[in-house]
């Protein structure tokens, strides 16, 4: 298995592993067809710190900061973290389900934890996003498709519409798609009978940004 694939046990190697306890099973494991893009920035607007690593895992310190107040008690996860440098941390086996969607729903299916996998970006709806962002993202995007049957890729805003804005108005959809097609075109030259019924993939659309 190359270095760049998620595994059979839906870890993908390049990710920094940290163990999240708030995760289960899915009720359909062979049911993943939906990626769902997040941001997150603990304190707000602040990068670089522990804290969200401590927030999925349960160690976060409350005290820490006065915002922190209102996490109290709040079991939230996500699959997958990209840092603004684009290293990536893994929570939860991407077999199983983390808890990062809330109450969503996506053509007319409820409770979108069920069937998708999350990536949370670090950032804000008002910061945007670094290009190495997109490329991590976009190599996390391919090396997914390649493992599960993904058809759709969503923002939480799109699935939970009028409760969450996320990843927001500079999050650039179509450099993401471009970045992933780029890769995809790259890999159907390498092994294109892996590729094959995989190519296809929904993304959400949105305002282009420059670069």
């Amino acid at each position: 298995m190359s270095r760049a694939e998620v595994g059979a046990d839906g870890w993908w190697r390049p990710a920094v592993r940290y163990d999240s306890p708030h995760a289960d099973c899915r009720p359909d494991p062979a049911d993943i067809t939906l990626l769902v893009i997040h941001n997150i920035s603990l304190p707000g607007g602040c990068y670089g710190g522990p804290h969200v690593s401590d927030l999925f895992t349960a160690r976060l310190d409350y005290n820490t900061d006065p915002s922190f107040a209102d996490l109290r008690g709040l079991k939230v996860s996500s699959h997958f973290f990209i840092r603004r440098d684009g290293r990536v941390m893994q929570y939860v086996s991407a077999n199983e389900r983390a808890w990062h969607a809330g109450l969503s729903s996506f053509r007319g299916r409820e409770k979108c934890n069920d069937y998708s996998i999350g990536v949370e970006l670090e950032g804000t709806d008002g910061s945007g996003f670094e290009p190495a962002q997109y490329q991590a993202l976009a190599e996390l995007t391919l090396a997914l498709q390649m493992r599960y049957p993904l058809t759709d890729v969503q923002g939480h805003e799109h699935i939970a519409p009028g409760r969450k804005t996320d990843p927001g108005p500079l999050f650039d959809w179509e450099f993401y798609r471009k970045t992933w097609q780029s890769l995809l075109n790259r890999k159907a030259l390498d092994e294109p009978a892996l590729v094959g019924a995989s190519a296809e993939l929904r993304f959400a659309k949105g305002l282009p940004q420059s670069q």
